[in-house]
């Protein structure tokens, strides 16, 4: 249903979508047939291309050309693609929307070239386009998009983290390119500056309840929705929001311990996502995605009354509220 209710919503500017996804496909052209395997198997995993999508409804803000936002909108698909090929690696990950990792079917040598490739191919593309500007947002973003990644290792296992330092680890992680991927859509078509960083900050809100409402799915969601066992998140010593609120309470604290050292078997963890469901942790972790997502809608009510700006307000209210 949910994946229905999203297909309804890219239904509107399907055209466009379908002209991104072929262009998306004809990126990934190798000599080598299982590194061009292993891309086309990406891209087919049924991702749900939010960020192509905000950078195409992003440019309709301005001088709209299709072939033209592609060669921003491929560039950073292909950026998250290389994220999570790489973030398989080292978490181990055999499965990701219940399909296998390119970790898993060729192992992590191969998975690490199938990454880099990826981003070599993705500034490959947008050195097509001759603004400056669009090269410092997109270089600036990888870099942030590293620093993120390497602080998540750092924190791995850390328990006496705050929330200051789970909110700028995201922001690096996952918010700055969806941020990114709107500001890119409205300079490649010429939107007026202003314009640009309302979709800027918007992009940004909504990518901060993007990851929190993925950290809770680790929680609350199932093995069939989230292809992947639940609770993955913490075995492998990822303190996201919902522990980190946890954490505090007395009655949570020893069993996500216990998880997060090893001590934990199926049943018990089976026992403490129960608990968390049920839990505080869980409802303030809610709340604190909702306050982004309405500083989201916010941002898009403000900007010029298009069309377009309804998709993204339809787009951002799906993914605060998304079960997958």
């Amino acid at each position: 249903m949910e994946k229905l209710k999203l297909k309804s919503i890219y239904s509107e500017f399907r055209p466009d979508l379908e002209y991104i996804e072929r262009e998306l496909n004809r990126s990934v052209h190798s000599d080598s047939p299982m590194l061009e395997g292993a891309c086309l198997a990406l891209i087919g995993s049924g991702g749900k291309r939010i960020r192509p999508v905000f950078t195409l409804l992003a440019s309709k803000f301005g001088d709209y050309n299709p072939a033209v936002t592609a060669k921003a909108a491929v560039p950073l698909e292909l950026i998250h693609m290389a994220s999570l090929v790489h973030d398989d690696v080292i978490d181990d990950a055999d499965l990701r929307r219940g399909e296998r990792t390119v970790k898993s079917m060729y192992g992590n040598h191969a998975a690490m070239y199938v990454g880099d490739f990826l981003l070599g191919r993705s500034l490959e593309i947008i050195g097509e386009l001759e603004d400056p500007e669009i090269h410092r947002v997109l270089s600036q973003t990888m870099i942030e998009i590293c620093v993120g990644e390497i602080i998540q290792i750092e924190d791995k296992f850390a328990t006496e983290q705050n929330l200051r330092d789970y909110l700028r680890r995201i922001k690096r992680k996952t918010a700055l390119l969806i941020a990114s991927s709107c500001e890119l859509g409205g300079l490649v078509a010429g939107a007026d500056p202003r314009t640009v960083r309302k979709l800027k900050r918007f992009g940004y809100y909504v990518g901060m309840s993007f990851q929190i409402t993925d950290d809770l799915l680790d929680f609350t969601g199932s093995e069939k929705q989230l292809g992947k066992p639940a609770g993955g998140d913490l075995l492998s010593g990822n303190i996201t929001l919902p522990a980190i609120i946890g954490l505090r309470d007395p009655g949570l604290r020893p069993q996500l311990l216990d998880a997060l050292e090893g001590r934990m078997g199926t049943e018990e963890m089976a026992q403490l996502l129960d608990s968390m469901r049920d839990s505080e942790a869980i409802r303030e972790s809610v709340r604190i995605s909702d306050r982004y997502l309405e500083k989201a809608l916010r941002e898009a009510e403000s900007l010029p009354d298009l069309p377009d700006r309804d998709s993204l307000i339809r787009i951002a209210k799906f993914i605060g509220k998304r079960k997958f």
